[in-house]
């Protein structure tokens, strides 16, 4: 069974930093794509950091140079790293399997102003 376990959320000030992980289990990522997606209250989900490939990489416009999504294939785990956050970006976020039904349970980041 292939799972996905997300950790790393929690309470920062705006302009601080976060680091999310995304364990795997059940399956190698490899070279999978692997996406990064939040989902704010009142809000649909969306993207915002994908693994199109082994090293190409897309994100949204509204992390550009502040988000950076990377991945340790002996830990079989995602991360994604996020710096000068602001209170926009307070969401659930998630970590999804290339474009699969696989999600994980998701990980709240509150950024306060």
């Amino acid at each position: 069974q292939v799972q996905l376990v997300e950790s790393g959320g929690g309470l920062v000030q705006a302009g601080g930093s976060l680091r999310l992980s995304c364990a795997a289990s059940g399956i190698s990522i490899g070279i999978r794509p692997m996406g990064w997606y939040r989902q704010a209250p009142g809000k649909q989900r969306e993207l915002v950091a994908l693994y199109t490939s082994a090293f190409s990489t897309n994100y949204a416009d509204s992390v550009k140079g502040r988000f950076t999504i990377f991945r340790d294939n002996v830990k079989n785990t995602v991360f994604l790293q996020m710096n000068s956050l602001k209170p926009e970006d307070t969401a659930v976020y998630y970590c999804n399997l290339g474009g699969s039904s696989v999600w994980g349970q998701g990980t709240q980041v509150t950024v306060s102003s």
